[in-house]
């Protein structure tokens, strides 16, 4: 049996699969997040440690551990992790959703090498301009970093006693070659930090490590090889079988993400587009990032009082956009703005303006920032010629059926199941701990596909141009 740790924003998922890959048992734990100040998202490590003896706790208590023989991991990406010589951290870990190193990411990407050797803008929510604002506004602090390290990779320093990353997950930092797949010494010396302060690399299938003997045996485990895993988004990619050229997945999770496999190494920077290494070997990925997905949904569902499903529950069939619109950028935006700055707004309000009309404009605001995304990675030559719908929100046919109709592409839904970050990390544990013949790219079965509406393609065509004209008018472009 394998087991695959998803190390979310807002919770730690641990799922159990068997040698055929059927899913036994699972748990999860929940997390917070603390945000001290405007731009700010911020955990504490200690609380994913936590999380992660209640998941497991819990797993443990549901069935029997003992034939594990291997461990995925998975995990929110670009939080930067600062540990002293003891591997104690020495702050809260910085999120991939704190823009507050705004300026610091637009100084290093204004900077000879950044573009041309990790094939990415610098984002703010990457890790390396992180670094620069803890250098620049926590002094002390910076001169006492001795390893860096992401939220997954210090789940598995606890869990083997490794500094260990994979490449899919290095990536994000700013600070890798990602097309040799190493650290850039260069890139490193920018934030006046060396190879020292970086774990060691393994591919995502590669063994990293091996459980300590003292968490094994309050499991019920013996020896179990702990594989490299993944980044989140790449784990899903492997848990839905997105691993080679023209499959992709939409995920409808707190972040929106369209993944699509690549075969090669194809970066075009200033499409605002992600080019990340994929938790296979000799495997790239691309993807479009918008920061908020069923996070705006959620948002709304506060401000209104009324549950997410309720909401989305009640829409009927899907409907040609009303002229109301949303913008979801909520705590800036990636794809393909990379405005840190520009924030969500609700235009066109007007008396028939009621609650399924907001809530339709919720889901039709992440819908176009999606096709934005689509539109952006068209523009680097990436074909999709099958794409997958996974993540919480995918439940609402209304919501598939608009990405559908906006994108002009049939959408998948697996069975029921989770196909996401927890179910690719177990995959990678098996591949780990059997080795490299075991095949983990199946997609799963598919439940159903949802088409597009070919009555509704022109207007939500139309849709999305005022949704763009909508942000150039706010950023006064």
């Amino acid at each position: 049996m394998y087991i695959g740790l998803d190390l979310g924003t807002s919770g730690l998922k641990a799922i159990l699969i068997d040698a055929d890959q059927a899913v036994v048992a699972e748990a999860s734990a929940p997390l917070e997040v603390s945000r001290p100040h405007d731009s700010w998202s911020e955990q504490d490590p200690a609380d994913w440690i936590a999380a992660c003896e209640s998941a497991m706790g819990a797993l443990a208590a549901k069935t029997d551990l003992s034939g594990v023989r291997g461990i995925g991991l998975s995990g929110q990406m670009h939080g930067a992790t600062l540990l002293d010589a003891s591997d104690r951290p020495l702050r809260p870990c910085i999120l991939w959703n704190d823009t507050r190193s705004a300026e610091e990411a637009a100084t290093l990407d204004a900077m000879e090498g950044f573009r041309e050797i990790t094939g990415n803008i610098v984002f703010p929510g990457f890790t390396a301009p992180k670094l620069a604002w803890v250098k620049r506004h926590e002094p002390e602090t910076f001169a006492k970093v001795a390893k860096v390290l992401l939220p997954k990779d210090y789940l598995r320093l606890w869990l083997t006693g490794e500094h260990v990353a994979e490449m899919s997950d290095a990536a994000g930092t700013a600070w890798l070659d990602t097309g040799a797949r190493d650290w850039s010494d260069k890139l490193l010396a920018a934030t006046d930090l060396g190879r020292e302060t970086m774990p060691r690399l393994v591919e995502g299938s590669e063994v990293s490590g091996h459980l300590r003997a003292d968490l094994a045996s309050t499991w019920g485990m013996s020896s179990v090889t702990v594989a490299g895993g993944g980044g989140d988004n790449a784990a899903s990619g492997v848990g839905t079988g997105v691993v080679r050229a023209g499959e992709a997945f939409v995920s409808l999770g707190t972040s929106g993400v369209l993944f699509a496999a690549s075969d090669a190494y194809q970066p075009d920077p200033a499409t605002a587009v992600h080019t990340f290494c994929h938790a296979l070997p000799g495997t790239w990925h691309q993807m479009g990032v918008i920061l908020a997905a069923a996070d705006a949904l959620n948002w709304y569902s506060k401000l209104v009082g009324e549950p997410s499903s309720a909401l989305t529950g009640d829409l009927g069939p899907l409907r040609a956009p009303s002229r109301t619109l949303f913008l979801p950028y909520l705590g800036g935006e990636r794809t393909p703005h990379n405005d840190a700055h520009v924030r969500g707004h609700f235009l066109h309000l007007d008396h028939a303006s009621d609650r399924a009309a907001l809530t339709r404009a919720v889901l039709e605001g992440v819908t176009f920032a999606i096709r934005d995304s689509f539109v952006a990675l068209s523009a680097t030559g990436t074909r999709i010629e099958r794409l997958i719908a996974v993540g919480g929100g995918s439940r609402s046919d209304y919501w598939v059926q608009a990405i559908a109709t906006a994108l002009g592409l049939p959408v998948e839904l697996p069975v029921s199941g989770d196909y996401g970050g927890a179910f690719g990390a177990a995959r990678l544990g098996l591949m780990a701990a059997e080795g490299a013949g075991v095949e983990i790219a199946t997609p799963p079965e598919i439940a159903r596909t949802v088409d597009p509406d070919p009555a509704l393609v022109e207007d939500f065509a139309e849709a999305h141009s005022r949704y763009q004209e909508a942000y150039r008018a706010v950023k006064g472009l």
